[in-house]
């Protein structure tokens, strides 16, 4: 048996690029054809393509949590769609616990719990255990056993004392321990977690993370996606960050740091942020990449900004925010972060 609990090679998905959307052909692909006159509209065209994947290579240890991190758009969730067999790749190849994705989707599919973002994955006119007790019997488990495995989970996921009441009823983090129990219901080796935090307050949150801790202690491989950077950090052996469908960097949270070590982040609080004011700091000779993040409903901005020499930099920076209405409230030069990680290698915040 590989040592890799899920391997890619050279996976690559391309779609037809829709009119008006935004999409890009790929890159090669002939343009989106012009409307032809009626007399001309029975020949066909080449179609434009999008590609979403644009061949990621991957190999995740058994045993593992890995983060796949990237900006909307940049591919992760078509990916991990192409992993667990709801999409098939247009090229390359992947396997999932020795099976390949394509030619033995079934083994795939045993081999897989799975808790996509955005996907309604339970029945919220069900209660907790109703939806326990149906998707064991989906997946053939025998009664006496399944009966066992349910109320070990309602146990494990706390909530026992409301698994009869309708899902509707549930919180937001409460329905997710539900998805979250339901992939787990068949004891697969490995789990795909996309986005399994999203929309979580902080202590639900945080109870998630403990879990998915517990998962990996009990061997578990986790796919993990997520736009918080910090759990990314916190829970992750290694990431890979994926931008425009390719995986620019994989390695370890320490090392992708340890990158840019060199580098300086001057971090501002201000208020009275206008465009103009980032074009200007832009142009500071010194500055490298720069974002900004509004900081709650309040007229106050934090702008983070690379530098190799924030000596040099600093009196130019104070200098393009003076007037105009622009205040500085804090400034700080700050330890890079694998926030800071991402921003330097994709020019974006993770959120973008």
């Amino acid at each position: 048996m590989s040592d890799f609990a899920i391997e890619a090679s050279q996976l690559v998905k391309k779609f037809p690029a829709r009119a008006g959307t935004g999409d890009k052909p790929a890159e090669g692909a002939a343009p989106a054809p012009k409307r032809k006159p009626w007399w001309q509209r029975g020949k066909k065209e080449p179609q434009a393509m999008f590609t979403a994947v644009n061949g990621v290579d991957l190999q995740i240890k058994r045993g593992e949590i890995f983060g796949l991190l990237g900006p909307n758009g940049a591919g992760k969730s078509t990916t991990i769609r192409m992993l667990c067999t709801l999409l098939e790749p247009t090229s390359g190849t992947a396997r999932v616990n020795g099976f390949d994705t394509v030619k033995n989707a079934n083994d795939v599919r045993r081999s897989l719990g799975t808790v996509l973002a955005g996907e309604r994955s339970i029945y919220w006119k069900l209660s907790g255990r109703e939806n326990l007790e149906y998707f064991a019997a989906l997946y053939h488990i025998p009664a006496a056993i399944a009966k066992k495995r349910v109320d070990e989970l309602i146990e494990r996921m706390e909530i026992k004392d409301r698994a009869n009441e309708l899902v509707e009823k549930y919180s937001t983090g409460m329905r997710q321990r539900i998805a979250i129990a339901k992939a787990l219901l068949a004891r697969p080796p490995i789990l795909l977690l996309d986005e399994p935090t999203l929309g979580l307050d902080p202590q639900a949150a945080r109870n998630l993370r403990e879990l998915i801790a517990t998962l990996k202690e009990e061997g578990h491989t986790i796919l993990l996606t997520t736009h918080y950077m910090e759990e990314a950090d916190q829970l992750s052996d290694r990431i890979g960050i994926i931008d425009t469908g390719k995986v620019i960097a994989l390695d370890t949270p320490e090392n992708l740091k340890q990158r840019i070590n060199q580098k300086e982040i001057i971090r501002l609080e201000l208020t009275g942020w206008h465009d103009d004011l980032g074009d200007k700091l832009k142009g500071i000779t010194g500055v490298e990449t720069l974002t900004t993040h509004q900081q709650g409903e309040a007229d106050l901005w934090e702008v983070n900004m690379h530098s190799n020499n924030s000596r040099a930099t600093l009196p130019r920076i104070v200098e393009a925010i003076s007037g105009n209405g622009t205040r500085l409230v804090n400034m700080n030069i700050v330890k890079p972060s694998l926030e800071d990680v991402f921003i330097q290698l994709t020019g974006k915040a993770l959120r973008d």
